[in-house]
């Protein structure tokens, strides 16, 4: 009875056997490549914004696989009713979960949306 339910049978070991082994020997996967490559941006200025509207640029100065960053001479313009606002932060770690769009400021275009009917 003090099994009752819990699958009698032999004993299998660690992980109970279903799936999850180690890999097969000699099985290397290949070495998935980052989505952004943010090497070619150090040094650079760029453009960071995040969730709930935040936007700032500064020097890209390093950065993690989280998209955690590291900005020097950072500036931060707040968009106010009376008009726009510039905050002068200097030197700030930006949290990679909080980030929606990385961009140089230098460099980039808008082109003409190519999804609608023209």
């Amino acid at each position: 009875m003090a099994d009752r339910g819990r699958g009698g049978g032999a004993p299998r070991g660690r992980g109970g056997g279903r799936g999850g082994g180690p890999p097969p020997p000699g099985g290397d996967k290949p070495r998935r490549e980052a989505i952004l490559d943010l090497s070619k941006y150090v040094n650079e200025r760029i453009r960071v914004k995040f969730t709930g509207g935040r936007e700032v640029t500064g020097l890209l100065k390093g950065y993690d696989q989280l998209l955690n960053l590291v900005l020097d001479e950072v500036t931060e313009e707040v968009v106010l009713p009376e008009g726009p606002l510039t905050r002068t932060l200097g030197l700030a770690v930006l949290r990679g979960p909080t980030i929606t769009l990385v961009s140089p400021v230098d460099g980039s275009e808008e082109i003409a949306n190519p999804f609608t009917a023209a």
